[in-house]
């Protein structure tokens, strides 16, 4: 569980401190203010480039530019993310220097944006990163060999680039590329199966979905690799693979693909998979973000989520320009009003 967070010269904060407990936090304020600006510093104690997919000179307020900082206590271990102007970001669990990917092992952060809403009618990509997020969440090693098939992958290209035609070379990084987009098939496929059981089992106000995984490239990949290099090369890039995987979905009780449901019913098939994800995971130290969840949901659909979110084994914060949106959920939620002075955020709780 996240128990304490502090942000300095993080976006629009100069600092805050907040202290967590078990209760959904429901963040409120005008629009600008700092709220997502609170939920992304939670996403980046996650391995990548958080919520916004921000690079690192990004998150530093513009009225300073002396870098930013995040200090947070998770199960008990001190974590730190940092990162100087012009510098990578640097993470430390316990005052000690460690990889991102180490994060996703302390706890699973998932989110869900208003960004993501056309997450089923644009490209691929956007799909393949939602994937790879709730794949992460049950596999935290799904980073690590992400990381090498891509690292694999660029070696290949600029191989395909130059032009160069040695057989020796594809060789060692198509078998590395093989063994570690096989991790990467089967971690996926496994997310899948978790999510659809998660969905099957739960009592739920929104609808399911049914997923599976399309243009995943052939089953034997170092041969379909070898084979392609003509291919490849004339392209100056690898043109299949997992990388070049796809996330499919269909409205389970229509029958229905998601691409042609109705935008209500798209939003509610992404809070659907949220939701499972999240008790897919139960038992395990999980963060849910929720920005702006609740502007398109009727009063009873809010209540539904609320009860929802409420069940979960699972820490939450929601984003909302009114209070009002959160009024179903009553004494159960921990409140948090942001405003903004002249371009500094400040942080107010209220009791409610």
């Amino acid at each position: 569980m996240l128990t304490e967070l502090t942000l300095l010269q993080f976006r629009s904060h100069r600092r805050i401190s907040l202290a967590l407990d078990a209760r959904p936090v429901a963040i409120f304020g005008p629009n600008g203010a700092g709220k997502t600006n609170i939920i992304e510093a939670v996403s980046m104690l996650s391995p990548g480039r958080g919520l916004r997919r921000a690079n690192t000179q990004e998150l530093m307020r513009r009225h300073e530019q002396v870098g930013w900082k995040l200090r947070a206590t998770v199960d008990g271990h001190q974590v730190e993310t940092s990162a100087l102007p012009g510098a990578s970001r640097t993470v430390q669990i316990d005052t000690k220097t460690t990889p991102q990917t180490a994060l996703a092992r302390l706890m699973r952060v998932l989110w869900l944006v208003p960004s993501m809403d056309r997450l089923w009618i644009e490209g691929a990509e956007g799909r393949r990163r939602f994937l790879d997020r709730m794949t992460l969440s049950f596999a935290p090693d799904h980073a690590d060999a992400a990381l090498a098939y891509e690292k694999a992958m660029r070696q290949r290209n600029r191989l395909l680039k130059d032009q160069v035609r040695d057989p020796r070379w594809y060789d060692v990084l198509e078998t590395r590329m093989a063994e570690s987009g096989l991790a990467i098939r089967t971690n996926r496929a496994q997310a899948l199966t978790q999510i659809g059981i998660a969905q099957d089992d739960a009592q739920t106000a929104f609808p399911t979905a049914q997923l599976s995984i399309g243009q995943d490239g052939p089953e034997d990949l170092r041969a379909a690799w070898a084979q392609s290099r003509s291919r490849d090369m004339a392209a100056g890039r690898t043109l299949e693979g997992p990388h070049r995987a796809d996330l499919m979905a269909r409205y389970a009780a229509k029958n229905v693909p998601a691409a042609q449901c109705s935008t209500g019913e798209q939003k509610a098939l992404l809070i659907s998979l949220i939701l499972a994800n999240a008790r897919a995971l139960r038992g395990l130290p999980v963060m849910l973000l929720l920005d702006e969840v609740a502007a398109h949901l009727d009063v009873t659909r809010r209540a539904a989520l609320y009860d929802e979110i409420c069940a979960l084994d699972a820490q939450v914060m929601m984003t909302g320009t009114d209070a009002n949106l959160f009024d179903s959920l009553g004494r159960r939620g921990h409140y948090m009003a942001v405003s903004d002075t002249d371009g500094t955020s400040q942080i107010e709780e209220i009791s409610r």
